[in-house]
Formats: structure tokens, C-alpha cells, sequence
């Protein structure tokens, strides 16, 4: 089979389109034919060896898997080849406690697949069975291709992290993003008034059309006045953060009385400097977000069935120019999600 493996870090890497044997499954695993992958902010920290672990090379990329089963393992029931299905990437184990109580997302042996082993940039992939969830009818697979991560996280952060007052004033960071543009639908259709942030015009409009009420200067340094000025001073009740650094920072320049960040990346920074004293005198909270449980993967999926959650695409690469895919997302100029089409 063709896979798409990065070879060697760097800023771009180094990749091969390789020929490689079909995979083989283990008896609870099975064999996924890929049809569609989303590239994920994940997938540029593997690129630049930018996480806070091991990295071991060759590695195939790519965790927003939908496909079709192909060869289901031994002792794998209920899966049938041909069976539509989206991956779950946040791989867990299914044993520990957090496991057994339905919050995947708190895994202690959890493993993000296309990082910690080969993923979905490529003609096949295996996994574990219990990582599969069934695609709704009506969904196809660069839908879920571009929901299943960065639509679920939202979900997560949205519906389990923190709850959605219906009127709330709710401030969305990146437009753009996959996490962005997800966020934005969820708490519209929960009842919230949405605000965005955006970089360039064409974000600021992306995020009008997808239910923001105003979307924001980015680049200017007085985006959290703007803000404040929008809600009438009050500012915003909860802020969807998902960058880090001096932007989570200025969140809190623009946070209500009582109001939630909630946060779930780091990319512009892993440290920041927090003013503890107006944090706990206007009874703040800053909340961690992290990955998803099956129930968040199900739902979004399920709400884009119902056409209430709609993906944003950017562009669509086939296998052989996933390098350019990297490129497009690198240069932070994409609307939406890119995806690879193998």
C-alpha cells in the first residue's frame, strides 16, 4: 500500500510517499481503507518535533480518519468489511477506570494515532475495534474527515468541559481553525451569541457565515476592548481558547464576572503569566480541555447528520501532494480544514 511518512523533523520535514505492506490486524484490531483524512495542528507539531514526548520516525501521519472496514481482527464482532466508520484518534484503552466510566478523553494509556503510531495519510490503516464508531447515514467521509477531531474537541469543550447558557455572550478564538469554525455552530445552536476573532477580512467573514454576530480584529491590539465594547462592557461569559500564549492571556481582558475559558492548545505557548488577583475577585475560572470521549464523536456526528454542524473546507489533496497539504495549513492562510484523499 502507499503511505505518506515523514522521515526526518523540520520546518517543513522531510516526507516519502512509500510503498509499504498492507497492514495486519491484531485479534481486536481492524484494517481501515482510507477515504478521507483531516490535517490537524497535531500533525505540525509532529512535523517540527514539537511535542513533549518521544517521536519515533518513520511515522505516517494523519488522525481525522473516515474509511471503510476492510479486514476485521479475529476476535472482532459486529464489524463487518465494508462497514462506513470514523476514527476515534484519541486511541484509549478501554480498561482503566476513566475508560469504564465513558470519559475516554482521561485515558492514563491513551495514544494519539498519526503520532504515537502510524495514522491515516495513507491506503490503510489499522486500529483498535473499540476506536470505530459508525458513520450516519447522509454523512460522507470528508465530512467526517473534517469533523471528527476538531468538531469533537469543541463538542467536548462545549457540552462536557463547560455548559452553554442560552443568551450567553460566548467569544470563539480562530474563526478559521477546525476547532473555530465548529465552535462557533455548537454555541449558536445551543443559544448563545457568538463573537470570533479573525486574522484577515476573509476569516472575519467566514465567521459571520457560520452565526457569529461580530467577528473581531485579531491583529489588533485592542481586540479585547472591541470586545468589551460589543457586550456592553460586560464582556464575554465564556471564551473557546484554543491558541495559548499572549492570546489565552488577553482572554482574560475581555472575560465577564463569573465567566469560563475554556482552553484546549498551545501553540502560540505553554506558559503564561496569570494575574491572580482579578482572577479570583471576579470569580473567574479557567478550565482544560483535552481530546474527546466516544459520546463527543458521536454526537458531532450526529448533529452533522441533522444538519446542524457543518464542516468548512479548505481544500482537498490527493496522497501523492499530502506535502502540499502541510504547506497550505503551515501558512495559516487556510479557511477551514485541509484533507488528504487517498
Amino acid at each position: 500500500m502507499k503511505a505518506f511518512q515523514l522521515l526526518a523533523h523540520g520546518i517543513p520535514g522531510t516526507f516519502a510517499l512509500c510503498d509499504l505492506p498492507a497492514p495486519q490486524p491484531g485479534p481486536d484490531e481492524v484494517v481501515v481503507r482510507v477515504r478521507a483524512c483531516g490535517l490537524n495542528r497535531l500533525d505540525l507539531w509532529l512535523e517540527e518535533a514539537g511535542l513533549p514526548m518521544p517521536l519515533a520516525l518513520p511515522r505516517t501521519p494523519g488522525g481525522e480518519i473516515a474509511g471503510e472496514v476492510l479486514v476485521p481482527g479475529a476476535q472482532v464482532r459486529g464489524w463487518p468489511p465494508g462497514e462506513r466508520v470514523a476514527v476515534q484518534s484519541n486511541l484509549f484503552c478501554g480498561d482503566c477506570e476513566a475508560c469504564r466510566a465513558g470519559d475516554e478523553s482521561l485515558c492514563r494509556h491513551s495514544q494519539m494515532l498519526g503520532v504515537q503510531r502510524d495514522g491515516g495519510f495513507a491506503e490503510q490503516v489499522v486500529v483498535p475495534a473499540r476506536a470505530l464508531v459508525r458513520l450516519p447515514a447522509g454523512v460522507d467521509f470528508e465530512t467526517s474527515a473534517a469533523l471528527t477531531l476538531a468538531g469533537s474537541t469543541a463538542m467536548h469543550m462545549l457540552t462536557q468541559r463547560t455548559q452553554v447558557p442560552a443568551g450567553a455572550w460566548v467569544l470563539v478564538i480562530g474563526a478559521a481553525s477546525g476547532v473555530g469554525s465548529a465552535a462557533i455552530q455548537i454555541a449558536k445552536q445551543l443559544g448563545a451569541r457568538v463573537i470570533s476573532t479573525g486574522s484577515t477580512a476573509a476569516k472575519r467573514a467566514l465567521a459571520l457565515t457560520l452565526g457569529a454576530e461580530f467577528a473581531v480584529d485579531s491583529t489588533s491590539a485592542h481586540w479585547p476592548a472591541e470586545v468589551r465594547r460589543l457586550t456592553g462592557k460586560r464582556g464575554a461569559d465564556l471564551i473557546v481558547e484554543h491558541v495559548g500564549g499572549e492570546v489565552l492571556v488577553k482572554c482574560f481582558d475581555c472575560l465577564a464576572r463569573n465567566g469560563t475559558i475554556v482552553t484546549c492548545g498551545a501553540t502560540a505557548g505553554r506558559e503564561v503569566p496569570l494575574k491572580l488577583w482579578p482572577f479570583f475577585v471576579k470569580q473567574q475560572r479557567l478550565v482544560g480541555s483535552y481530546s474527546r470521549s466516544r459520546a463527543d464523536l458521536e454526537a458531532t456526528l450526529a448533529w452533522a447528520a441533522a444538519g446542524k454542524l457543518r464542516p468548512v473546507r479548505d481544500a482537498v489533496f490527493p496522497l501523492d501532494e499530502a506535502a502540499a497539504a502541510f504547506a497550505r495549513l503551515r501558512s495559516r492562510e487556510a479557511l477551514g480544514k485541509v484533507l488528504v484523499v487517498p
